[in-house]
């Protein structure tokens, strides 16, 4: 498998107008650009529900809905994606989507040659916390983006805005993430590619970690960031950081200010810290230092990402994404990363596989 940037559902019109892969496959490509270009999630969600609703009725059966008229009786098709599903049925570019191909472009313009050498994704949500998507969905567009692994990093349990995991429901999801690696290689179509293991740990007050022993210990990496008390007093906030780079299971600090630059939610100050201590903590503890690709994050801010290279730290670029058009964020943060000229192999998710599992289970 090629690890390289590109489109989930990626479709193929042809230079005579005419479109050549079916309805499912146009429905999930215009809710992979949507999510990409951070629409609402209402407008996503119609084009993902109806590609559900198709997918098991078979090529046939949709045609004759095509045919007949009855497109907008089947539960979940509305007359927005019923006229995507008309169009591909018959071959054609679908106007929705064609409009949106031609209004995606890349999304950054620095740091191609890094988005190519990445492997994989280390931050990633699912509708089991506070993601939009079924896991096996983010599978799918990561095995489309060129990914070789993805680790699937919902909340835990005290994030309960969030929906995070205790440990009866981690547990359960860790049975999914193994069903679906094991449909993806029975099925060849995730050849090459395997859902790793992971969590978004909350750090606690004290620097602790949000989630048992036991727990953490099954898992194949686990990303640590602090979601509460963010305007918490610099010295203890510098202790809570630290205690948590301590943590032997502790593997990558996520979005370390927790800053909002821009976006829907708002802007939101930073957290203050030693940044010096921490990064020399992380650097000491083998921590990577997440360089968040959310737009709206931008997180750590320039002047920490190159402190934190010139101390030593390794890094991971993550995309957070909450839906799978969100996996293609990364191309941000490795615009961000070159420009600070950071080492590619100091980067863990340009890692092949197996040494990013030994340092994050070493």
């Amino acid at each position: 498998m090629s690890h390289r940037g590109g489109g989930s559902g990626r479709s193929d019109s042809r230079s005579d107008g005419t479109y050549g892969d079916g309805p499912v496959t146009a429905l999930r490509r215009i809710a992979f650009l949507l999510e990409r270009a951070r629409e609402d999630t209402y407008k996503v969600k119609a084009y993902r529900g109806a590609a559900a609703a198709i997918l098991p009725l078979g090529d046939e059966a949709v045609a004759a809905a095509v045919e007949d008229g009855t497109l907008t009786t089947i539960p979940g098709v509305g007359a927005s994606t019923a006229k995507v599903i008309a169009a591909a049925v018959r071959g054609e570019v679908p106007e929705r989507l064609a409009r949106l191909e031609a209004e995606a472009g890349p999304l950054a313009e620095g740091g191609r040659d890094l988005r190519a050498a990445l492997r994989g994704d280390l931050h990633s949500h699912s509708d089991w916390s506070d993601g939009g998507s079924p896991i096996e969905e983010m599978a799918f567009s990561a095995i489309e983006l060129g990914h070789e692994y993805l680790v699937l990093t919902d909340h835990s349990p005290r994030l309960t805005v969030a929906r995070g995991l205790s440990v009866e429901r981690l547990a359960r999801q860790l049975e999914v993430v193994d069903a679906v690696n094991e449909h993806l290689s029975g099925s060849g179509a995730g050849s090459g590619f395997t859902l790793l293991k992971g969590i978004e740990v909350d750090i606690l007050d004290d620097g602790g970690l949000d989630q048992t022993d036991e727990m953490l210990a099954r898992l194949d990496v686990r990303v640590a960031s602090v979601h509460s008390k963010l305007a918490m007093d610099k010295d203890a906030m510098t202790r809570r950081m630290v205690a948590a780079t301590e943590d032997p299971r502790m593997n990558v600090l996520g979005h370390c200010t927790g800053r909002l630059v821009t976006g829907g939610r708002g802007t939101r100050k930073g957290s203050e810290f030693d940044a010096r201590a921490v990064f020399e903590a992380c650097a000491g503890n083998d921590v990577a230092v997440e360089i968040n690709s959310r737009p709206e994050r931008r997180d750590p801010p320039t002047k920490l990402i190159e402190l934190a290279r010139d101390i030593g730290c390794l890094f991971s670029i993550d995309s957070d994404a909450h839906a799978p058009g969100q996996l293609d964020f990364l191309a941000y943060g490795c615009e961000r990363a070159e420009a600070a000229g950071i080492d590619p192999d100091r980067i863990v998710n340009t890692w092949p596989k197996e040494r990013l599992l030994r340092w994050a289970n070493g």
